[in-house]
């Protein structure tokens, strides 16, 4: 590929407009052959990359925020991106990102529609809600979270919630971006979700598992709930009673080039996976694996029931007082983290 097509991908972080090209000489035709032969790719109409760029970006983070950024080089109007896109740019936790669509909220439009792969939405709002993040303004975390509820429902919400009380975010935060759409569509599960949300899920996949065990009625399970094993102190990720649960998502087991946070061969991160299972439940405890399928649809329901089965069988075993040795070691480790954070 021509040099001076590197260099102009280079100094626009990884993408470059066809207007650009033109600029340096290169012909349409020319461009139109390097698209074809799969030398560049078409981020979106208009907007380029690599192919050895494109293949080294994940689908779930590095794609969807490139199209993004790719929408902010084309756009001719005023725009500041909500929604999906505001989430992407400040990582805020989405369900499906690499569905997302490039979401952009303006004054002076009348609900949603889509124009050339953009969702353009006239919702009102202030202008200390405006921040800018990588060059690319977007509304702030606080607005993007109640943004996600309203539009995707309440289980997006809880998701985006959750991660945003993880970042730091408050609860009162999130409930002053939220005081002024009394009567706006989907207010209702907005408050639900900022209500539900909780300090202590650290993925998509644990706030997911939480409100699927949250449906065996048996209250809200404790999150992040340690247990001293040989290796040292094992997070687990839901506690009732003397059962713990754990989500296993293919994250834990796919490389962090790849969009996962494995840094180990997953054979070895699912062996080390075993062996935790099995110290933690030597200390007097049972232990439910919930797995990404288990939360849709019809899996949802045998999950269920599974889960169902497999804490009563802990609780025949145990009962459903917490042995006094977990209940002490746990109080002392959150009483120590607490302190340090102070």
């Amino acid at each position: 590929m021509d040099s001076r097509v590197r260099a102009a991908v280079a100094a626009g972080q990884g993408l470059v407009t066809s207007a650009r090209l033109l600029g340096l000489g290169i012909s349409p035709r020319q461009l139109s052959r390097w698209v074809r032969a799969g030398v560049l790719v078409a981020v979106r109409r208009g907007v380029y990359t690599t192919a050895e760029l494109w293949s080294s970006w994940d689908e779930y983070a590095a794609r969807p925020l490139a199209r993004v950024r790719a929408s902010h080089l084309t756009l001719e109007v005023p725009h500041v991106f909500s929604h999906d896109s505001a989430a992407l740019v400040q990582q805020v936790r989405l369900v499906r990102p690499q569905d997302s669509e490039v979401h952009v909220t303006r004054t002076g439009v009348n609900g949603s529609r889509v124009r050339h792969g953009v969702r353009h939405h006239g919702a009102a709002h202030r202008a200390e809600q405006v921040a800018l993040v990588d060059g690319l303004p977007v509304l702030d975390v606080p607005r993007t979270v109640v943004d996600l509820a309203r539009t995707h429902g309440y289980r997006a919400g809880l998701v985006a919630a959750d991660g945003a009380l993880q970042a730091g975010v408050t609860r009162a935060e999130l409930g002053e971006a939220a005081a002024s759409m009394v009567s706006w569509p989907g207010i209702t599960q907005v408050r639900a979700a900022i209500e539900d949300a909780v300090l202590g899920s650290e993925s998509v996949g644990e706030t997911l598992a939480r409100e699927l065990v949250c449906e065996l009625g048996h209250g809200v399970p404790e999150t992040q709930f340690p247990v001293r094993i040989p290796s040292g102190i094992a997070w687990c990720d839901l506690r009732l009673g003397c059962h713990v649960f754990e989500f296993h998502g293919r994250l834990k087991l796919r490389s962090v080039d790849r969009g996962g946070v494995a840094e180990q061969a997953a054979e070895q991160v699912a062996w080390d996976e075993r062996r935790r299972e099995r110290d933690v439940c030597a200390e007097g405890l049972g232990a439910s694996r919930i797995y990404w399928d288990d939360l849709w649809g019809a899996a949802r329901e045998r999950a269920l029931v599974r889960l169902e089965r497999e804490r009563a069988v802990t609780e025949q075993r145990f009962g459903k007082q917490l042995p006094t040795h977990l209940a002490e070691f746990a109080a002392r480790v959150r009483s120590q983290r607490v302190r340090r954070a102070g």
